[in-house]
C-alpha cells in the first residue's frame, strides 16, 4: 500500500478534491475501502455549513485540511467530510467496502456489502465515526491507488446552490448512494 495523502492534497478548492478522491482509499483502523462518491462544500456555497463564517459547529471546517469534520445529520446519523481550504469540506457519501468488513456488517446490523457504506450516515456508522473524530487528521488514513472513471451530478439532499454539480461518483459502481441521473 503506498503512502498517506499529503495534508497539501487537501489544501485547494473542495471541487478539485473531491474529484480526486474518487478511487481513494480510506482505511481507519482496519477498516474501509475505496471512495466512490463524494461532494464538495466551499466557504462561499450557500449550501455550506461554512457559508455564514465559523461557529461552535463548524469550527472544524475551518480547522488543517485533511482533517475531519464530523456534524449529525438530522440528529441521527453522523457524517464525515474532510477538510480542504478553511471553510471548505468534502463530504464522504459512499465507500466500496473491502477491509474489516465483518466489523462493518456488525456495526450495521446487516449483511448486504452494497449497503454498508452507500451514503454518508452508513458509511460514517460502517467506520466507527462519531464526534471523537472531529478534527481528527485523515489525510494519512488515504492513499489514491487508482482513478476510475469518473460521473458527476447535482449534490443531494441540500435546498441551496442545487444547480452546481460537485458532486462525484466512480462511473458504474454498484456501491453508489443513490444513481446518478442519465446524460
Amino acid at each position: 500500500m503506498s503512502e498517506g495523502l499529503e495534508a497539501a492534497f487537501f489544501d485547494r478548492h473542495p471541487f478539485e478534491v473531491a474529484r480526486e478522491l474518487i478511487g481513494a482509499s480510506l482505511i481507519a483502523d482496519g477498516v474501509g475501502g475505496m471512495i466512490v462518491e463524494s461532494e464538495a462544500y466551499a466557504h462561499d456555497d450557500a449550501a455550506s455549513h461554512s457559508f455564514r463564517g465559523p461557529t461552535p459547529r463548524n469550527a472544524a471546517m475551518f480547522g488543517p485540511a485533511g482533517t475531519a469534520y464530523v456534524y449529525r445529520s438530522y440528529g441521527l446519523h453522523w457524517c464525515l467530510n474532510i477538510v480542504c481550504m478553511p471553510g471548505s469540506a468534502v463530504l464522504l457519501r459512499a465507500l466500496e467496502p473491502s477491509h474489516g468488513l465483518d466489523k462493518m456488517r456488525e456495526r450495521r446490523g446487516l449483511e448486504a456489502d452494497r449497503l454498508l457504506c452507500a451514503g454518508p450516515g452508513r458509511l460514517a456508522q460502517a467506520l466507527g465515526v462519531d464526534m471523537g473524530w472531529n478534527g481528527r487528521p485523515l489525510h494519512d488514513m488515504l492513499t489514491q491507488e487508482r482513478r476510475p472513471a469518473l460521473i458527476a451530478g447535482r449534490r443531494i439532499g441540500i435546498s441551496k446552490a442545487v444547480d452546481l454539480e460537485w458532486r462525484f461518483g466512480a462511473a458504474g459502481s454498484a456501491y453508489l448512494s443513490r444513481a446518478f441521473p442519465k446524460a
